[in-house]
């Protein structure tokens, strides 16, 4: 009987993306797959349900998840989401495995073979799989437009008739995806704009958009081209020359993350009171705490006349492309293994090994382990 893959509507608040769109429908059918989708799972990324073809549409997530062998999902399931799942099913997902230790033992209670795509080792040969990634070019490209909508300065230079308009001041802390993505529109929008990175390998990134690198002396390369935690005395030698970036700048779009911990929080109450009248702060970091002191997740707040924006789920504000790109890393990530319309998982392989939290009711994934327990 053909592996039979499950989609149902995503139920979490403002989640708009879907891991099925219609390129990928007729990928998997290629592969000899049946697929089984929730009426309208689609709609709110704009695809409907006459756009797919090889899909077989079914009323309610009951009915999705029924007899399926492999969901694949956005975000995270809820209790009840869990509890609808076929019993050692496989499940594929954004699931935020560091997030919760009782969605982890539910997951294992029901003997669900569980792969967080934000285990994906950073190896060349996933690129294609890497979903953080594909959705931090959204969220970096959403903090972006954010800040020049509510700028209360022109981006670009102008020269007008009532004399020239100097350009706004963009300051980008944390070059990953995101942060590039930032700096690169911001440029395309006519900011004079400056970034920063802990990584020494980042400058290269950031000047190669058009950015100049502020150089504060302190290095954190790390494992899997992540940045590492900073000691206390790297951070204060950082947070002494950064605040004067701070200061100067009419927007800063702050984007650093450690996967599994809190944001770190680099810009501090002291910086945000020497920054100017008016002057904004996007923090898109407000998921995991913020790098921003102030910021409020979800909120608006202003202190000192600095606005402080936390905006969550950035990617959501784009479903359609950010869906696409997400289809297609779950694609890349489960074709290898789909063989004849059956599933058959190498499970020595370097990404599945790396990417794979919980198999026969135990979590397996050695820093989740060490973080949650053993759920």
């Amino acid at each position: 009987m053909p592996l039979t893959l499950a989609f149902a509507r995503e139920r979490a608040d403002g989640e708009c993306r879907t891991a099925l769109v219609p390129e990928t429908a007729k990928k998997f059918a290629a592969l000899g797959a049946r697929l089984r989708m929730e009426q309208s799972a689609g709609a709110q990324s704009h695809f409907l349900d006459s756009d797919y073809s090889d899909v077989d549409f079914v009323p309610g997530l009951p009915e999705a998840y029924s007899g399926a062998g492999l969901i694949l999902r956005v975000a995270p399931p809820s209790p009840e989401e869990i509890a609808a799942m076929p019993e050692g099913s496989v499940l594929i997902g954004l699931l935020k495995p560091f997030e919760s230790r009782e969605r982890l033992a539910a997951l294992n209670a029901r003997r669900i073979t569980a792969f967080p795509l934000e285990l994906l080792p950073r190896i060349s040969r996933a690129q294609s799989m890497d979903a953080l990634s594909s959705q931090g070019a959204c969220s970096g490209y959403q903090c972006g437009l954010i800040a020049a909508a509510r700028c209360t300065k022109f981006f670009p230079m102008l020269t007008t008739a009532a004399g020239t308009i100097r350009p706004a001041r963009v300051l980008v802390i944390g070059a990953g995806v995101a942060g590039l993505q930032a700096i690169a529109t911001c440029k395309r929008l006519g900011a004079m704009v400056e970034a920063y990175d802990v990584r020494a390998a980042a400058r290269e990134q950031i000047e190669s958009l058009g950015a100049k690198f502020v150089d504060t002396g302190v290095s954190a390369d790390g494992a899997g081209g992540y940045a590492r935690e900073l000691t206390a005395e790297e951070k204060a030698a950082q947070a002494e020359k950064l605040a004067k970036a701070v200061a100067l700048a009419d927007v800063v779009i702050a984007t650093a993350a450690i996967p599994g911990k809190r944001a770190p929080v680099i810009i501090t109450n002291d910086m945000v009171g020497r920054m100017k009248y008016g002057a904004i702060i996007v923090d898109m970091a407000a998921e995991s705490g913020g790098n921003c002191a102030l910021t409020q997740p979800g909120e608006h707040v202003v202190a000192n006349d600095v606005n402080i924006h936390g905006p969550l789920n950035l990617p959501s504000r784009m479903p359609t492309h950010a869906s696409e790109l997400y289809a297609k890393n779950l694609f890349n990530f489960l074709s290898p293994w789909i063989k004849d319309g059956e599933l058959a998982i190498d499970w020595a392989d370097e990404v599945v090994a790396g990417t794979l939290l919980c198999r026969n009711g135990a979590t397996v994934h050695a820093s989740v382990k060490q973080i949650l327990g053993d759920a």
